[in-house]
């Protein structure tokens, strides 16, 4: 439940308990869904609290508690870890345990985090771009990262699971969700 806000130290019973009282509440009320997909399409991927970034940090590195949800779409999600220039979680596809590389053969640690994407290795790069065909059959340059809310998450028809306190649960309702998209056994992945 809380994750690295402690800052590593042990909280108090007392202090454990008004975390609580705060939190809990505004987590269930703020939750953010995060999928990998193809616009108006099945989510491909839904994004859980140790599913990594462009940036190399996990999800739960990033920003997901809001007291108040900002209004400009599409939301971003901004890096919290010292030093890292990620402006918003954006997931990249995985063979296995393998990065999906770019066109200019570099990983994506080759590449800055900041907006654009440039590889550090080479100059011939306009900014990471991969080849990879998702198992749904479109090129990931046509899936995008969304971050939603729940009301927004019903209104496309996705299914939003119980509420729960968790930090950074992004996309995930149940264990169905462990599966990619094109795998679930349905393609609303509410099971």
């Amino acid at each position: 439940i809380v994750g690295d806000d402690d800052g590593g130290k042990l909280f108090t019973p007392e202090q454990y308990e008004e975390y609580k009282r705060k939190m809990l509440p505004q987590r269930v009320k703020n939750r953010l869904y995060v999928s990998f997909g193809v616009p108006g399409g099945n989510d491909c991927k839904l994004i859980g609290p140790e599913t990594h970034c462009f940036c190399t940090h996990s999800y739960k590195q990033h920003k997901t508690d809001f007291e108040v949800v900002p209004s400009e779409r599409p939301l971003t999600l901004p890096c919290q870890v010292r030093g890292c220039h990620c402006p918003a979680y954006q997931y990249v596809p995985r063979i296995g345990p393998n990065h999906v590389h770019c066109r200019c053969k570099h990983l994506p640690q080759d590449h800055s985090e900041a907006t654009g994407h440039l590889c550090k290795k080479c100059t011939s790069c306009s900014g990471f771009q991969s080849p990879y065909t998702c198992g749904c059959g479109q090129p990931s340059s046509a899936h995008q990262t969304l971050v939603e809310t729940k009301l927004e998450r019903e209104a496309r028809g996705r299914p939003i699971g119980r509420d729960v306190p968790y930090a950074a649960m992004g996309g995930l309702t149940g264990f169905s969700s462990l599966l990619d998209g094109y795998l679930a056994l349905e393609a609303s992945g509410s099971g």
